[in-house]
């Protein structure tokens, strides 16, 4: 019997997630007619057209969702049944892609790669910056090892562990009248002036959820791209925002021309985890345990 090949696997995963014969060629690194005859082969041994093809666009059809979705199942597992043969001669050598959320990269990495560089000098490192749901579609194709996010957020099947937690702080101008006060409890902040991130940007609704405010609901506010972006626009007057604690001792902030106050809630649990994210069939973990204290610590230096 003819099994299909992980490269026509590859090929039909690229095409169904980009609808596009051009494109998917340039990710898989072929010309677009080896694309195009590996994905027919695949349909000749499946006995089963898996696309709808036109002068104009591409369109998979309800069976090659189905199993592009299995196809990168298999993926998956296949890269990392490579990942543990070549980690066994040592595990703490050998490449690992790491994903990171914006609003934790520039705050945790420059603290801990120096560290980790020094403690596992054969393990390369290839860091990615994406926002969460990017971050675990890349995870469940492959396309990177581990992912390190902010919770709570929904990641369904895939494997985490958290390594720290935090709360949050209000950043406004050094005029505005809660800069009087020690602390701001939740019930004084003017929900009208809060700055957020635009949407996407999980710390956005972390920010809402500490704040007891609804994550849908339509608000006239100035949104940011960025964190560096809100500081700017607070220090600028145009409102207060939120940043995580692992953000307050940092240079970008220290230098801003704002006030920092604790947010006090009634509640004690950390308003924001932080952890790893795996797919259950990825192996190193005696690496992922080394990286997880690795960031640990750096937070609490």
């Amino acid at each position: 019997m003819n099994l299909p090949t992980l490269r026509q696997l590859e090929y039909l995963t690229a095409v169904v997630e980009l609808k596009h014969f051009g494109r998917a060629a340039e990710r898989c690194f072929v010309t677009q007619s080896t694309l195009s005859a590996g994905i027919q082969d695949l349909e000749c041994v499946l006995g089963i057209p898996l696309l709808e093809r036109t002068n104009r666009k591409v369109m998979p059809t309800a069976l090659g969702i189905e199993i592009a979705s299995r196809s990168q199942q298999i993926l998956s597992l296949s890269a990392d049944l490579v990942d543990l043969a070549r980690s066994e001669s040592d595990p703490l050598k050998g490449r690992i892609r790491i994903g990171v959320i914006p609003s934790i990269s520039p705050f945790l990495l420059p603290k801990a790669l120096p560290s980790i560089r020094k403690q596992l000098p054969l393990l390369e490192l290839v860091l990615i910056e994406e926002q969460s749901e990017r971050l675990l579609t890349k995870l469940r194709s492959a396309e990177i090892d581990l992912a390190i996010l902010a919770f709570p957020f929904d990641i369904g099947d895939l494997s985490h562990q958290i390594f720290a937690e935090e709360q949050f702080w209000v950043a406004m101008p050094k005029n505005h009248p809660l800069a009087l006060r020690d602390s701001v409890q939740v019930t004084q902040l003017p929900a009208q002036d809060l700055l957020l991130l635009a949407e996407g940007h999980c710390l956005r609704e972390h920010a809402l959820s500490a704040c007891m405010l609804p994550t849908t609901t339509d608000r006239a506010t100035l949104e940011g791209t960025s964190l560096y972006t809100l500081i700017e626009m607070v220090a600028g007057g145009l409102g207060i925002t939120l940043i995580p604690e692992m953000a307050i001792n940092t240079d970008m902030v220290r230098h801003a021309d704002i006030c920092l106050r604790p947010l006090d809630v009634k509640e004690t649990k950390p308003m924001r985890e932080i952890g790893l994210v795996w797919r259950p069939s990825y192996q190193r973990l005696n690496t992922l345990d080394l990286l997880a204290k690795s960031f640990a610590n750096a937070l609490t230096k």
